[in-house]
C-alpha cells in the first residue's frame, strides 16, 4: 500500500490525523451538553450555559474544518493511488512475452486497469474515514458511556454481539459474490470489445439482433449478478437500525425508572443517548468498511495477479548489446505454446539464413510459419534446441537491442491513432522527412501519399482512413525505418495488388545489408528468393531454390500450379 501511494503518503497520513482529532472533539461534545443541561440548566447557572456552550461551538467548527480537510487529502491519496496502480499495472503489462498475454483476455486487463482500481479509489475516500473513525468513536463511546452510566452501559452486552453476528454472516455472504460479479464484468466487456471492433462486419453481414441478443443476456447476468450481491450488501442497514431502535427502547426505559428513582439525572441521560448513537453509528460504520473492504480486495486481488506475474522472458544478466549481422540459425528448433501441450507446434526445425539473403516461407495453414519467425525476435521462448542471430543465441542478447535488430511487419497491421509521420517515428524517433520520405518509397506508400494528406495527412483510429493495402505499405515503411539486421514480412502485402506486390519486392530487393524473411500465401512473392523454404505441419518439408523445389518438390510443384500455371502466370510476369 505504502508503495502503490508513493508521493502521496503525506496526504494519506494527514487524512487520518484529521480523522482521528475530529472524532475525538465530536466525542467530548456530549459531555460538554451534559454539563450544559445539569449544571447550567438545571443548576440555573447562565455562566456555565454560555462557557460550555460557547466551547461545544467551537468543537463543532474545529471538527467541521478537519472533516473538510480529510475530504481533501483522501481525496488527493485516493486518486494518486489510483493513477500509480494504473501506471503499475501498464507498466508491467509492457514487460510481458506474448505467452503472458495468452494468460489474460485483454478485456480482462483494460477491467483491472480501469474498475478494479476504481473501485480501489472509493474503497480509500469511502472506507479510511469509517475504518479510523469508527472504532475511535467505538471505543472511546463505550467508555464515555460507561464512565456516564454503567447500569445503562450494560444494555450493549446484549446488543453488540448480535450485531457482531449479523456483520459476519452478511459479509460472508457477499464476499464471494463481489469476486463473481468482476468476472462477469470482464466478459461484458470481452462482448463489447469484439462487437464494437467487428462493427463492420456485424453490419455487412446483418447480425445486428444476433449481437444484440448476445449481449443483452451478458448485461442480464451481469445485473442479476450485481442484484444478488447488493441485496445482500444492504441488509446491514436495516439490521442496525432494529439494533439501534431497539437500544435506544431499552435504554429510554431503563433510564427513565432510574430518574423516577433519583439515581440518574435528565443531562446524564441525554449525553448518553448521544453516545449510544455514535456508538451504533460507529458499528454501522465498520459494517460498511467491511463491504467496501470485501468488495475492495477482490479488485486487489486481480490488480495484484497482473503484477505478480513475472515476465516470461528476460534478458541475460549480462547480455550482448550488439548484434553484428543478419545471420540466423534454427539449431533442433522445436516448440510448443504450453509446456503441457500434447504436440509440438515445430518439430526439430534446422535452417540457416545466411546475412543479406532473402528468404522465402510457405506452407499450408497451421504448417508454424508466423510461430517460426517469432522465435527469430524472441517473442517467445524455443522448447528444445536454439535460435540464433548474428551468430549468438538470442537468449544471450539484451531483448530491446535484439528486437531492435529484427524488424517484423505483423500478420495483423497495426497502425495507431494520429498522422502518417507520427505512426512512423515508431521506426525512428529522430527520422528526418527525406528518411521517412525514402522509406514510403521503398514500400510503394509514396503512391497514395498526396491523397491522404502527405506525412501530415491523419490515419483516424487505428488507421482507418486508409486501406488494407495502404495499411500494410506503412506498415513496412515503418518497419524499414528501424534500419534492422533481419526484416520479416509476415504475410504482409496479401492485400496489394501483384504489380505493386512486385514492386515492394524489386525495391527490397536493393537493401543487400539485411536478411529478409517472407512469409506468403502466394508462390510469385518468393520465387525470386535465394531460398525457400516449405513447412508441413511444424517440420521442414523442403529447403531450396525456386528451380530446384519445381523440380522436386510435390508440395511446391502443387502450389505453383494452383496459382500460376492455372491462368495467372501471365499477370504475374506482367506484373514483374
Amino acid at each position: 500500500m505504502g508503495r502503490a501511494l508513493g508521493t502521496y503518503r503525506r496526504s494519506f497520513v494527514t487524512a487520518g490525523l484529521c480523522v482521528f482529532f475530529e472524532s475525538a472533539l465530536e466525542l467530548c461534545i456530549p459531555l460538554l451538553m451534559a454539563s450544559v443541561i445539569d449544571q447550567g440548566i438545571m443548576g440555573r447557572d447562565l455562566s456555565v450555559v454560555w462557557s460550555r456552550g460557547a466551547l461545544m461551538l467551537l468543537c463543532a467548527l474545529a471538527a467541521l474544518a478537519l472533516g473538510t480537510g480529510y475530504a481533501h487529502f483522501s481525496a488527493t491519496a485516493a486518486m494518486g493511488l489510483g493513477a500509480n496502480l494504473r501506471h503499475a499495472e501498464f507498466a508491467h503489462v509492457q514487460g510481458f512475452a506474448f505467452s503472458n498475454l495468452d494468460g489474460f483476455e485483454v478485456s480482462s486487463l483494460v477491467t483491472r486497469m480501469t474498475g478494479d482500481v476504481t473501485v480501489i479509489q472509493n474503497a480509500v475516500v469511502a472506507g479510511f474515514r469509517p475504518l479510523l473513525r469508527g472504532p475511535v468513536m467505538l471505543v472511546m463511546g463505550l467508555v464515555l458511556a460507561v464512565v456516564m452510566s454503567p447500569p445503562l452501559a450494560l444494555i450493549f452486552v446484549f446488543v453488540m454481539p448480535a450485531l457482531a453476528v449479523a456483520l459476519f454472516l452478511i459479509v460472508r455472504h457477499v464476499g464471494p459474490l463481489y469476486r463473481v460479479m468482476q468476472g462477469v464484468m470482464d466478459q461484458l466487456n470481452d462482448v463489447l470489445q469484439e462487437d464494437l471492433a467487428a462493427i463492420r462486419a456485424i453490419k455487412a453481414y446483418v447480425r445486428e439482433d444476433y449481437v444484440a441478443e448476445r449481449f443483452d443476456a451478458v448485461n442480464a447476468h451481469l445485473a442479476s449478478t450485481a442484484t444478488r450481491t447488493f441485496r445482500g450488501a444492504v441488509l446491514n442497514t436495516p439490521v442496525f437500525q432494529l439494533a439501534m431502535y431497539t437500544a435506544c427502547v431499552l435504554i429510554l426505559w431503563r433510564g427513565g425508572s432510574m430518574i423516577m428513582a433519583g439515581t440518574l439525572m435528565v443531562g446524564t441521560l441525554t449525553g448518553f443517548m448521544s453516545y449510544v448513537l455514535q456508538i451504533v453509528n460507529s458499528l454501522m460504520m465498520i459494517s460498511n468498511v467491511f463491504l467496501l473492504t470485501a468488495r475492495a480486495l477482490t479488485s486487489v486481488r486481480r490488480v495484484g495477479e497482473v503484477l505478480a506475474e513475472k515476465p516470461a522472458l528476460v534478458s541475460a544478466p549480462v547480455a550482448k548489446t550488439d548484434v553484428p549481422d543478419g545471420t540466423v540459425l534454427f539449431d533442433h528448433v522445436s516448440f510448443k505454446y504450453h509446456p503441457d501441450a500434447k504436440k509440438n507446434v515445430l518439430e526439430d526445425v534446422s535452417l540457416r539464413f545466411d546475412a543479406g539473403s532473402t528468404v522465402g516461407v510457405l506452407g499450408s495453414t497451421g504448417s508454424g510459419k508466423t510461430t517460426l519467425v517469432q522465435l527469430i525476435a524472441r517473442l517467445y521462448d524455443v522448447s528444445e534446441g536454439s535460435v540464433s542471430v548474428g551468430g549468438a543465441d538470442v537468449r544471450a542478447y539484451d531483448l530491446q537491442a535484439l528486437r531492435d535488430a529484427v524488424g517484423m511487419v505483423l500478420q495483423k497491421n497495426v497502425l495507431f491513432t494520429g498522422t502518417v509521420r507520427e505512426n512512423l517515428q515508431w521506426g525512428d524517433d529522430d527520422a528526418s522527412d527525406a528518411e521517412l520520405l525514402e522509406a514510403c518509397r521503398i514500400a510503394c506508400a509514396d503512391e497514395f501519399l498526396e491523397r491522404i494528406g502527405g506525412l501530415d495527412g491523419d490515419l483516424g483510429q487505428g488507421g482507418d482512413n486508409v486501406s488494407g493495402g495502404q495499411k500494410q505499405r506503412l506498415c513496412i515503411a515503418r518497419a524499414l525505418l528501424k534500419r534492422p539486421r533481419v526484416l520479416i514480412f509476415d504475410d504482409s502485402t496479401s492485400a496489394v495488388d501483384m504489380a505493386t506486390d512486385a514492386r515492394i519486392r524489386e525495391n527490397l530487393a536493393g537493401l543487400t545489408d539485411v536478411t529478409k524473411i517472407v512469409i506468403a500465401q502466394r508462390v510469385n512473392s518468393v520465387m525470386d528468393a535465394d531460398q525457400i523454404v516449405i513447412l508441413d505441419d511444424g517440420r521442414v518439408h523442403a529447403v531450396g531454390t525456386h528451380e530446384e523445389l519445381l523440380a522436386g518438390d510435390p508440395i511446391y510443384q502443387e502450389l505453383y500450379e494452383s496459382q500460376i500455371g492455372s491462368g495467372i502466370h501471365g499477370e504475374v510476369e506482367h506484373g514483374r
